[in-house]
Parts: C-alpha cells; sequence; structure tokens
C-alpha cells in the first residue's frame, strides 16, 4: 500500500506551488488541469468559471454542473468562487496503475442555451511508493567451472509510481567474480541479469554474498534491495539447452483449465542423473502466472489451471527453467509467450455521471434531464457500444464525445398526461453474438400553472323565493383545475 504524502511538508509545498501557477492549458478548445496526487480535500485546481468564460451568476442561473465519466466524484465546484476543486482522495496508482498518463474526463454542463464542455484533470505521480522485490532472498548454486559470460536472471523490481518517479536502473555490490547486465524484453521490461566475470574457485572463496538493487528516478531516490547468495560448487560439465529460446502460444480466453498450451523440450548429453531434466517455472515468476498456468517438471508440458482475461492482460511472457539432477545442478532457459484472443465476454455497461434531473412540464426541447457514459471492457468490434431508447419516447441521446451522452427532451411534456416517464436505454455491443444490458432511468415531470379552472356548466339558473332572509345561500357553484398542487388551488 502506498503511504500517504505529509502535506505540511515543505517539499510537498513546492510541489504543490509548481503545480498551481501552472494549473491549466486549454487544448484544442478543451480546458485541461494538472494536479499531483494525494492533494487534500478542498484544494483549489482550477477557476473553472473564468477558464470557461463563465460568470458566477452562471453558476446558479444556468445550472452549471460537473459529472465524472467513472461515476465517482473526485471533484466538486466552489459555486460562490466558481473553483474546481478536490472533493476526495485521488491515489494515481489505484486510479491509473502503471499507465504512462492518468487523465481523469470530466464534463460541465449549462443549461439555457443548453452547452457541453469536456475539461480534463491529469494526475501528476508523486514518489511515494520505493522499489521493492518479492523475495528478498535469492540463492543461486553455480558451479566452479561454469565458463565465464554464464548469465543467470535475477528477479525484477517492482515500483508501482510511473515516469520518472518509476523504476529506472538496478546496481551490484562490488565483486570481481561477477557483473550485471540489464536485459530489455520485447515488452520493454527490464530484467537484472547476473553474468559471471571471472572463473570461479570453490577452494579460494565457496560462497559469494551480493546485494542487488533497485533504484527509481525520484528526487530524492528511492530504493528497494535483494541479496543475492552464490553456492560455488563442483561436477556437472554440460547445462541443460532448449529446443528454442523462445516459444509463441495463441490461445482464446474462454479455454477452459485443462487446456494443455504447449510443450518446451531441452535436452541434455550428460548420462545418468547429470542428464536428467526437471522442468519447472522460474524463480521470478509472479503468483498471479502461477495461480493460471501450471507446467509438468517431467514432459515441459504447460497447462491452463486458471481463468484467462484478455481484459486484464492481453499477453503472459512465462520464463522457463530445466535443470538436471547432478551434484552440482545445471540449469538452461527459455521463454514461453502467451497471446491471449478477446472473446466477447463482457456486457455492455451503462453508468450514470449524474442524477436524473425533475424536468418542467414546458422545458424546451434538447433540455438535459441526466448524463451517462456507455462503456464496455472488450476490445475491437466486442467493445464498440450503440445505445438505443424505446420508440415513441419522448426523449433522445444526444452524444457528446468518445461514448458520452446526455439524456435530453425531445418535445413539449404534459405532466397532466404523463408525471413519471421510467425512461428504458439499452446498449449493445458490436460482438458476435451481440450483448445487450438495459438501464431503467427515473424522470419526474414537475407541474406549471397551465391549466385554468373550469366550472362543471356554462351557466347556471337560479330561482329566488321573495322575502328571503339576509345571508341565506341562494346557490353552489363548483370548480376543477387540472394543475398540481398549488396550482390546483381554486
Amino acid at each position: 500500500m502506498t503511504k500517504r504524502i505529509r502535506y505540511r511538508d515543505w517539499r510537498w509545498q513546492a510541489l504543490w506551488w509548481h503545480h498551481f501557477f501552472l494549473l491549466w492549458i486549454t487544448i484544442d478548445g478543451q480546458t485541461r488541469y494538472s494536479i499531483p496526487e494525494e492533494l487534500k480535500q478542498g484544494s483549489v485546481v482550477g477557476n473553472l468559471a473564468k477558464d470557461l468564460g463563465l460568470g458566477l451568476s452562471d453558476i446558479f442561473d444556468r445550472k452549471l454542473r460537473v459529472a465524472s465519466e467513472t461515476g465517482e466524484q473526485y471533484f466538486s465546484v466552489d459555486a460562490g468562487k466558481g473553483e474546481l476543486v478536490v472533493n476526495d482522495r485521488i491515489d494515481r496508482e489505484a486510479l491509473c496503475g502503471q499507465s504512462a498518463s492518468c487523465v481523469l474526463p470530466l464534463q460541465v454542463v449549462i443549461e439555457n442555451p443548453l452547452h457541453l464542455y469536456r475539461i480534463e484533470v491529469e494526475i501528476k505521480d508523486v514518489n511515494d511508493n520505493s522499489p521493492s522485490f518479492l523475495s528478498k532472498e535469492k540463492n543461486l548454486k553455480i558451479p566452479e567451472l561454469t565458463a565465464v559470460g554464464a548469465r543467470y536472471p535475477l528477479e525484477t523490481a517492482q515500483d508501482l509510481d510511473v515516469g520518472s518517479n518509476s523504476l529506472k536502473s538496478y546496481s551490484l555490490s562490488k565483486d570481481e567474480c561477477f557483473s550485471l547486465k540489464i536485459k530489455e524484453l520485447a515488452n520493454g521490461r527490464k530484467v537484472p541479469e547476473l553474468v559471471l566475470e571471472k572463473p570461479l574457485d570453490r577452494e579460494k572463496q565457496s560462497v559469494h554474498q551480493l546485494l542487488l538493487t533497485a533504484l527509481d528516478g525520484g528526487n530524492p531516490v528511492k530504493t528497494g534491495t535483494s541479496q543475492i547468495i552464490v553456492t560455488v560448487l563442483d561436477n556437472n560439465d554440460n547445462v541443460p539447452t532448449f529446443k528454442k529460446p523462445l516459444y509463441k502460444v495463441t490461445v482464446p480466453e474462454n479455454s477452459q483449465s485443462g487446456f494443455m498450451l504447449t510443450k518446451v523440450e531441452a535436452t541434455d548429453p550428460d548420462e545418468g542423473v547429470n542428464g536428467e531434466i526437471e522442468y519447472s517455472f522460474a524463480d521470478h515468476t509472479p503468483e498471479t502466472l502461477m495461480s493460471i498456468f501450471q507446467i509438468n517438471s517431467v514432459t515441459g508440458e504447460i497447462f491452463l489451471i486458471g481463468q484467462l482475461d484478455y481484459e486484464n492482460s492481453a499477453t503472459h511472457e512465462i520464463d522457463i527453467t530445466a535443470k538436471d539432477k547432478g551434484i552440482p545442478e545445471n540449469e538452461g532457459h527459455c521463454r514461453v509467450q502467451v497471446e491471449i484472443i478477446d472473446i466477447n465476454d463482457n456486457a455492455p455497461e451503462i453508468v450514470l455521471t449524474s442524477k436524473p434531473s425533475k424536468v418542467p412540464e414546458d422545458a424546451p426541447s434538447g433540455t438535459v434531464v441526466a448524463l451517462l457514459t456507455a462503456r464496455d471492457l472488450d476490445s475491437g468490434d466486442n467493445g464498440k457500444v450503440t445505445l438505443q431508447l424505446p420508440k415513441g419516447s419522448p426523449f433522445n441521446l444526444k452524444p457528446s464525445f468518445s461514448n458520452n451522452y446526455a439524456l435530453v427532451t425531445a418535445g413539449a411534456l404534459d405532466r397532466e398526461t404523463f408525471s413519471e416517464y421510467n425512461v428504458e436505454i439499452t446498449a449493445t455491443d458490436s460482438g458476435s453474438p451481440p450483448l445487450s444490458t438495459k438501464k431503467t432511468i427515473n424522470v419526474t415531470v414537475t407541474d406549471v400553472n397551465d391549466n385554468p379552472p373550469v366550472f362543471t356548466q356554462p351557466t347556471y339558473a337560479v330561482y329566488l323565493k321573495e322575502n328571503g332572509v339576509p345571508g341565506s345561500i341562494l346557490f353552489s357553484v363548483s370548480a376543477s383545475d387540472l394543475d398540481f398542487g398549488e396550482n390546483a388551488k381554486i
């Protein structure tokens, strides 16, 4: 878990004021703000009214509203000052993970006339996480006859921060027999490797204790360490060698548990137990991969034991180790790359980004009732979503940008005919077969005094007796009004 920033720390205040004075820029007509994560509640993001060219009176008169496309209200508007302020704790790592960019899109709606603005708040990373290793200690057994230049993959460190604050480099404590090299994978991930620089002499030194340090790019730099213990052994001349250094596999995400992905194979020319090979996942394999995949230690067959999810990870890379049973044991390495094929297994989702407003029955066509977002976790056509209203609905869906919509009135409403509408919206993706989701929005129509009182009959004939008593009731008339509440009182 990340540690909370102490806001009174002078370094934090300096960082905040740096961002505050360069707080907003306009991109393609859109307003964009930039703030660091973990700002305290009530911190000012920017003067929204000024940046949008609005007066403070417009906030009330034109019913200014701010809605988040994620459904979470991280920001609110100070109506008295027209400022956009932080409403809740913002943890960049929780919001955007390892993404290089973290932008929260917001919608600003004003009425009379209707106008939609898109604003973006970029969440800047602060260096609040140190690099860390899953294992604090790794043990290696290396024969003293191992050739100079042999490489041994080490565990990679993890750093929840991104950009300049993320993991940048590794260093190794000084040892004349070993050096550190960094191997960059196709996906950009950097893997530290221990390289043998001088022949080992077990009689001179049987154990080498090294310290691997991971460093991030923050200021000040934060570090994490793991101890590498190398035990020097004798015997066993040949190293298991895989037939291929890289195995590529393609598999649908709905594949069932027990499905065999591929078979890796290594050979060792030694005889007896020195040539018997045992397969396993590399020591640095994360638990998430081990919960999805399993390898047969004898045959090298790799099976699926968990659920694949394209939306969570479209690619998996698994490092495989082949060890012989000699004394000392030797090992070889290969990598299996698993590409996941997306299946339309996620139905669209409709998210209300603002609560439905009550609508006067004389509201003009195009009045905003609610704001909503349509999204689908699938990719490609499986993630393309269209929205539809029932035929004859007195409402329309007005697209704004991306998958954001405003539910607006399509014409005149009559409370005396319908005082409430349950608007059913259907979201359908473009997968095969397509998946759909329905969401009902309750809209209340408020009364306007648009009906005059009406007597029960247009004329009345009254007959009077002479010598009537003063104050006596001559006749009673009655009238009714189709309006509601105070508008219907006669």
